[in-house]
């Protein structure tokens, strides 16, 4: 493959038509939240820029991230998505092997110094000098600290690599440790989920191609793009959070309302991601809306936070201070005391009406006057 071959080339080597290709972009500025004016500048990039290349490593990790990032939703980028950049190593993915592999990775560090992004999925083990990871024969994390020396940008893929995920629970036995306690003198990307949306991945690839830079960040170096809002605040069980309509077991009666389930484990009102508007699988669905709640993985050591099911405690998203508990008993207290009152005014008006009656309807023209 010609290094200076672009994206677009690619495309239309493979047979897309011009039109679907600025399609293609007309759909990436809308995911990106960039808007349609931006389509030129990003079908400008992918037409002039040379294709990005890409080192792919893999340490301690399930290859969720791998699963994902192959099955973005759109048509095209299910198509050509690896022709969008220049993946020169992926252990996972190549058909190289051994030293064949091994010579890849070189000579891609060689020849493109400080040019090409490390995408790392997964985390190097510290335990045993690193003894629980092995890669062709080497520790994962020499790999990883070889491989980002001359690279232009790192992307922590995942919460293994981002966070450290299940193979850093307590005990941790392995040590297992993220990247960016790794590798510090280089920008880092985190983009975490266990695993992250597959248009999550390919937008921040995208935008990076593009602009030529990495996208803003986060305090804790995530994409804003994706990262900004909590799943609670685009929810759309979020109304019945408000109105204090709440699944108490699974498969109750709320349950089958489809009720709020902060009550069972939800952890949307703290995690911060795209899943309630990208969602997953073509848009089709995310957990909450599958009937599970929320267990937070792109949130900094869900695996420690206590069980899936257990629910978060003090979540103020009323406006006032007040939690779910609380708010319910209020609620109740309110719609109470408005009966009571009512019922109250209603007798004491019955009583008036009574008396004007008596008294020849005086006081009845008197109540109506006083409205």
């Amino acid at each position: 493959m010609q290094p200076t071959e672009t994206f677009y080339d690619v495309m239309r080597r493979q047979g897309i038509t011009r039109r679907s290709f600025l399609k293609f972009c007309s759909l990436t500025a809308t995911a990106l939240g960039l808007g349609p004016a931006f389509t030129s500048t990003i079908a400008n990039a992918m037409e002039t820029k040379p294709r990005t290349p890409v080192l792919w490593l893999h340490g301690l990790e399930c290859t969720c991230c791998s699963e994902s990032f192959i099955r973005s939703a759109h048509p095209l980028v299910k198509d050509v998505v690896l022709s969008m950049i220049s993946l020169d190593y992926d252990d996972t993915l190549m058909a190289a092997a051994g030293h064949q592999a091994e010579a890849a990775l070189e000579d891609t560090i060689e020849r493109y110094k400080g040019q090409y992004i490390l995408a790392v999925e997964g985390n190097p083990p510290l335990n045993e000098d690193g003894m629980f990871c092995i890669v062709g024969g080497k520790p994962f994390v020499d790999q990883l600290r070889h491989a980002a020396k001359h690279a232009k940008a790192i992307i922590s893929w995942g919460s293994c690599a981002s966070h450290g995920c299940v193979q850093a629970a307590r005990p941790n036995p392995t040590r297992a440790t993220p990247v960016h306690q790794v590798i510090t003198d280089k920008p880092i990307i985190k983009v975490p989920g266990c695993p992250p949306i597959a248009e999550v991945m390919t937008g921040v690839i995208t935008y990076m191609l593009t602009f030529d830079r990495i996208p803003e960040l986060d305090r804790t170096g995530r994409p804003k793009m994706f990262y900004s809002q909590r799943i609670h605040d685009k929810c759309y069980r979020r109304p019945h959070f408000d109105a204090g309509q709440f699944v108490e077991s699974f498969d109750d009666e709320g349950a089958r309302r489809g009720y709020c389930l902060y009550k069972v484990g939800c952890k949307g009102p703290t995690t911060y991601n795209a899943c309630s508007t990208v969602r997953w699988n073509e848009g089709t669905s995310f957990p909450i809306q599958a009937g599970h709640g929320c267990i937070g993985c792109s949130e900094d050591g869900f695996w420690d936070k206590g069980s899936w099911y257990a629910r978060l405690q003090d979540i103020h998203q009323f406006g006032i201070e007040a939690n779910a508990d609380k708010i319910g008993g209020t609620v109740a207290a309110g719609v109470g005391g408005a009966v009571a009152l009512h019922a109250a005014v209603s007798a004491l008006k019955r009583a008036q009406v009574k008396n004007g009656n008596g008294a020849g309807g005086h006081g009845v023209a008197k109540d109506k006057e006083s409205v």
